[in-house]
């Protein structure tokens, strides 16, 4: 039986054949190419140089009499961070892009303080509880009930949510702001499940959180109305850009992310008994997907992504392996009787679509 160490595990299932032959085959893959679980040295270089660029793309902000330039450089260095949270966050907050795991502490504090994220949190929420329990009804958070979206059928259905599949993506750009200031604070002062996890716990947790926060103001506004307006940027100009940066990351991320567990998908309660009646491997492949974009080599964008069921049975794996790992898995599941699906994009967002319509609808 697979379990975890959490609340919930995962009923004893016809499902050790299946392990034992994507884990054999997941190794030997990994033997054949004399090769480890972690990030290459052409990824970390890749990472370091975009980070470098970045910052070199921030410093004009400071320094520019010209809205424009102002505005073109801190959008550039915006959306690079935001880039490297999805090549490189993601993969550190599995502790996959270094092999230490402080460097991937260090890391994702560092790219996550522009975006003013607490990256603690965030590990906690996508590694601990979306990663163990996707799409079970208040055990996965990312999708808890938030009052603005239905994003399962055991939610409340609001009149103007028959609107959703409309306005989703205006609202989904002020998602980065809503973690900040919604998630963060309130996984901060104990409301959330993350109090169990004592996550940032004690003084020394409260002063990162709050240093972390600080910084983020003084990074993307406060210097920028230090030296910026000093020299002739108005300050409307600095906070428009400001909200239109986070809003354009917002969008970014969240047009590779939503589709994946939406997509003709099942959702789940927790039984009373804590026990789901059905397998592990079984919960992950009717809870999520692969897909592809076009043209196919657009994957590296994506920080791998797209092929999300793939991450999802293989979270310690750096994502330059999934390409060989989704392959592995199609054939062994065809083998196997597992219900395996890899869409193109194209079908992924008409699908996100037809859900969040469905989800729109009355309950009867």
């Amino acid at each position: 039986m697979h379990s975890t160490k959490f609340e919930l595990t995962f009923a004893s299932a016809d499902e050790q054949h299946f392990h034992t032959a994507l884990k054999q085959a997941s190794q030997d893959y990994l033997q054949s190419k004399h090769d480890h679980v972690y990030a290459s040295k052409t990824d970390i270089a890749v990472v370091i140089i975009l980070f470098s660029i970045a910052i070199l793309c921030y410093l004009p902000t400071l320094f520019t009499s010209s809205v424009l330039t102002y505005s073109l450089s801190y959008f550039i260095f915006v959306l690079l961070i935001m880039f490297l949270n999805v090549i490189g966050q993601h993969d550190a907050c599995h502790n996959t892009l270094f092999k230490n795991s402080w460097k991937n502490r260090v890391f994702g504090r560092l790219v996550t303080l522009p975006l003013g994220l607490e990256p603690e949190f965030w590990r906690t929420r996508h590694v601990h509880y979306h990663h163990h329990f996707a799409n079970i009804e208040d055990y996965d958070l990312d999708t808890e009930e938030n009052g603005i979206f239905r994003q399962t059928p055991f939610q409340k259905w609001r009149p103007f949510m028959k609107y959703q599949h409309i306005y989703w993506p205006f609202i989904a750009s002020f998602s980065l702001t809503w973690i900040a200031l919604v998630f963060d604070w309130s996984d901060r002062t104990g409301k959330t499940r993350l109090k169990d996890k004592k996550v940032l716990a004690g003084k020394k947790g409260w002063a990162l959180f709050i240093t972390s926060k600080i910084g983020h103001l003084l990074l993307m506004l406060g210097f920028p109305l230090l030296f910026a307006h000093e020299h002739g940027i108005s300050l409307t100009a600095i906070f428009v850009t400001y909200i239109l940066s986070q809003m354009i990351a917002s969008i970014f991320v969240i047009y590779l992310l939503l589709g994946t567990h939406w997509a003709e998908t099942e959702f789940f309660t927790a039984p009373e008994d804590k026990q789901i009646k059905h397998g592990w491997y079984h919960h992950n492949f009717v809870t999520a997907c692969d897909w592809i974009p076009t043209p196919h080599c657009l994957w590296r964008l994506t920080g791998g992504l797209n092929y999300h069921l793939t991450h999802h049975l293989f979270p310690n794996w750096h994502h330059r392996h999934y390409p060989a790992l989704a392959k592995i898995l199609g054939e062994l599941a065809t083998q196997h009787n597992m219900p395996y699906r890899c869409i193109r994009y194209n079908e992924l967002v008409a699908a996100q679509i037809r859900f969040l319509k469905k989800m729109g609808e009355k309950p009867h």
